[in-house]
């Protein structure tokens, strides 16, 4: 598991300065910001359900961090949202999927969107993913790399408490349109 994180961590590293220069910054910022001590990987198991189309592994949300490097088995049930429609991510254990976060969608001031997702359950056998999230320290401020912004300046704690407390009080996430200028 270390072997992985700390490869999925250099990835995840590489893939920020590439989006960065894409957007045509030479920004040291992701290396900065974003160590190895403040991201983090988790293991998820989902158990089979008897009820699975009626039962969400993950309910639909947008992750709360820059980027998302994630690794499923063979079974699948992630899925996303595209023109209104979930579709099925193929499982193919030989790839990564790479998500964009909340927070770099923030920075790249919208002209890279957060991808919404859910994990829905499978009747008959569980299934398991490995996911790491590439997160800045909590001081971190995040702020638009271009003007005008869409976002107002916010700190990486502010948002993630923002969106504890949404959790808390409606059960869902609001995420990045409270912070929207």
């Amino acid at each position: 598991m270390e072997q992985f994180a700390a490869t999925v961590s250099d990835l995840a590293q590489k893939l920020a300065e590439i989006l960065a220069e894409n957007l045509g910054h030479k920004s040291t910022f992701f290396k900065e910001h974003c160590l190895p001590s403040t991201c983090y990987l988790r293991m998820n198991r989902y158990p089979s359900c008897p009820i699975s189309s009626e039962v969400f592994g993950l309910m639909p949300h947008t992750d709360s961090d820059f980027l998302t490097i994630l690794h499923q088995d063979q079974i699948g049930g992630l899925q996303l949202i595209k023109d209104g429609k979930w579709i099925a991510v193929k499982p193919n254990q030989e790839a990564l999927i790479i998500n964009i976060g909340d927070l770099f969608q923030a920075w790249s001031n919208d002209v890279y969107k957060s991808v919404e997702h859910r994990v829905v359950t499978n009747k008959a056998i569980e299934r398991f993913s490995t996911a790491y999230f590439f997160c800045p320290s909590y001081e971190s401020v995040i702020q638009s790399c271009a003007e005008p912004s869409v976002y107002r300046k916010f700190s990486f704690r502010e948002f993630r408490q923002q969106v504890q407390d949404d959790v808390k009080k409606l059960g869902h996430k609001i995420g990045l349109p409270r912070f929207i200028l």
